[in-house]
């Protein structure tokens, strides 16, 4: 546990914007940006990780309160439909989170690449929609993806069981989704284990194909095809692809 006096998170940047992906694409969000992530993925395009992390020039490095402070002088808050935890990967921070998300009351989006489990009963009780990811190793480059992501699933699973000991989050399954970002590289056997976890933790799938700047990495019919590929076996399956890069948005 961190010392309350010492609990600080690197924050990369904060901005409000419209969110791009997923369920809740085309609402505006207020985006906190937390440096550092547990994962080197291919097709990342997020500059999370100053050169240095002892280089406070380049990102915020700030407590619970400061954060506070700093988004209600220099954000734009007002008809907010929720506030989006991203990076990076934010539960990297989870003892900072645990002490910020009491104090700042708004609805809470987790953007997580969903492989970390570690002091997330404290922080899950106070998100209200989680956007996890699933890494294919054939686009991502991490290769015990589907483990990492099992017991994370498996994690937040046991945590709904017991709704008694949440506050905000819905006991139902309506909040969580996956994403899936593939490329050309994607084969049956990802396709398989993918919708394995979802019909065994009971989310969505929503499908990305990877974008080179703002434009799709394969070709129309290859996304139909692996969209056919998946929805045939698991029919909660959406295509959305990543709008903001479409209307060149932050």
């Amino acid at each position: 546990m961190t010392n309350l006096a010492d609990n600080k998170a690197k924050i990369k940047e904060i901005f409000t914007s419209i969110q791009g992906e997923g369920l809740y694409i085309g609402v505006k969000q207020l985006f906190i940006r937390f440096c550092a992530c547990n994962l080197h993925c291919n097709y990342c395009d997020t500059d999370y990780m100053p050169q240095s992390l002892s280089d406070n020039a380049s990102f915020l490095d700030v407590t619970p309160n400061e954060l506070i402070d700093y988004i209600m002088t220099n954000s734009d808050i007002e008809n907010l439909h929720s506030v989006s935890l991203t990076g990076g990967e934010p539960l990297i921070w989870s003892d900072f989170l645990r002490e910020f998300m009491p104090k700042f009351k708004a609805k809470y989006y987790l953007e997580t690449n969903a492989t970390i489990v570690h002091n997330i009963d404290d922080v899950i009780q106070n998100v209200d929609i989680i956007s996890a990811d699933i890494k294919l190793p054939s686009c991502s480059g991490v290769k015990n993806s589907f483990e990492l992501h099992d017991a994370f699933f498996k994690k937040i699973n046991e945590i709904k069981i017991d709704c008694s000991i949440k506050k905000q989050f819905n006991c139902d399954n309506e909040n969580i989704f996956a994403k899936v970002v593939f490329d050309e590289k994607i084969n049956d056997n990802e396709i398989q284990k993918t919708i394995e976890l979802a019909k065994k933790y009971y989310f969505d799938i929503i499908l990305q194909p990877k974008m080179i700047d703002d434009k799709p990495s394969v070709s129309s019919d290859f996304i139909i095809k692996i969209f056919e590929k998946f929805n045939k076996l698991y029919m909660h399956t959406r295509l959305i692809p990543q709008m903001h890069k479409f209307i060149n948005i932050e």
